[in-house]
């Protein structure tokens, strides 16, 4: 599987916001790609343990938790399964079925039980993967380059990619002097060059779909400017790593890569604190809580800035938006903020799961309305 993750589409989250039991388990188990993973078997153990015990002290029917407790049970047993990891694994379960997400972001081991599932952790994947994959394009050769945050960078193997510029235009040298459509010279090369930039373009096209990671492009020209002609994937970086990659090792194109995801992660929320700044002088954000949860009841958000660590505990009445804080601490428990980003997101708003000093205010939420109320 590609890049061993299995970062959420828009639909799978949906999905999984919208659904809805009183059996509704939530696990984040913290993994290791090149480990073993004995020790994570063991803690997601022990949160399975620990989740009997609460679904067993909300009353649920014991068929239920023994339905949950054998999924969990089983995935812990899969040996296959386990053989390929990323940095953290979430996991939504209810009586009916299992479902499971390798994640390339490092979180916190977690457990909730509630009527409903708890994905705050699970957006901070969505908003900002921390993954990338780096294309080394040179005229003699190219390669796909997977980088992790915090993992050592391996080539990735691509069915029908092109070995180089020479052989994808049927040439042995681009030195070659016969003409191409009776274009010769710098034109004919030219020419050429973005015959092997779409073959290459091609041999991407079926292997990155629905992948949705930065595709980070490492060429000196003219091939950075003819590839990019040519590149119909819609998550090609702005920024390139200049050079020739050919004499650049893989560990220093991850390294250079990673500063330009910080590039484009900063880029990213200046642009949404900028927005922010202004519709907040035209009466068009929110900051307190309680506003907020109202406009995502009434569907009036198109931004939502949550914070990941944040616990509200409490609940939003589900027609007027009115929140009920609880006098419970709230530290397992799903909470007023993981609400608001659940009816935001499934009323069509951006959801950007950040921490707290990411956040206008360093609030518990920051809002973007699609208009004043």
């Amino acid at each position: 599987m590609l890049l061993h993750t299995d970062i959420p589409t828009h639909d799978q989250v949906s999905r999984l916001l919208a659904g809805r039991d009183p059996a509704s388990v939530s696990l984040y188990v913290p993994t290791d790609p090149v480990s073993a993973n004995v020790g994570e078997r063991i803690e997601l153990g022990n949160l399975a343990s620990e989740a009997m015990g609460q679904l067993d002290d909300a009353r649920i029917a014991k068929r239920k938790r023994l339905a949950i407790e054998q999924e969990i049970g089983d995935l812990i047993e899969d040996e296959e399964f386990w053989r390929y990891q990323a940095r953290s694994l979430a996991i939504f379960a209810t009586p009916d079925g299992l479902t499971t997400f390798r994640l390339p972001n490092r979180l916190v081991s977690a457990l909730v039980v509630s009527d409903r599932f708890h994905l705050k952790p699970l957006l901070r994947a969505v908003t900002f993967p921390q993954v990338a994959l780096v294309l080394a394009l040179a005229q003699g050769s190219v390669r796909l380059v997977e980088v992790l945050a915090d993992a050592e960078p391996a080539v990735v193997a691509v069915p029908d990619l092109p070995r180089d510029a020479a052989s994808a235009a049927g040439r042995s040298s681009l030195a070659d002097r016969a003409p191409v459509r009776r274009i010769q010279g710098s034109e004919g090369r030219k020419l050429r060059l973005r015959q092997y930039s779409r073959q290459i373009d091609q041999a991407l096209r079926p292997f990155l779909g629905g992948v949705g990671v930065p595709l980070i492009l490492a060429a000196a020209q003219p091939l950075d400017g003819i590839f990019r002609s040519v590149n119909s994937y819609p998550h090609l970086a702005p920024s390139t790593i200049a050079g020739n990659p050919e004499q650049t090792p893989d560990a220093e194109l991850a390294a250079r890569a990673r500063e330009i995801l910080d590039e484009l992660y900063a880029l990213e929320l200046r642009k949404t604190r900028e927005l922010f700044d202004a519709r907040l002088e035209e009466g068009r954000a929110l900051l307190d809580i309680g506003d907020v949860a109202r406009a995502a009841t009434y569907g009036a958000i198109d931004t939502v800035l949550v914070d990941i660590d944040e616990v509200v505990p409490g609940s939003i009445d589900e027609e007027t938006g009115a929140v009920v804080v609880s006098s419970t601490d709230g530290a397992d428990r799903y909470g007023v903020v993981d609400e608001i980003a659940r009816r935001a997101w499934l009323a069509g708003a951006r959801v950007l799961a950040l921490r707290r000093d990411e956040i206008p205010a360093q609030g518990s939420v920051a809002a973007i309305l699609r208009y004043r109320i």
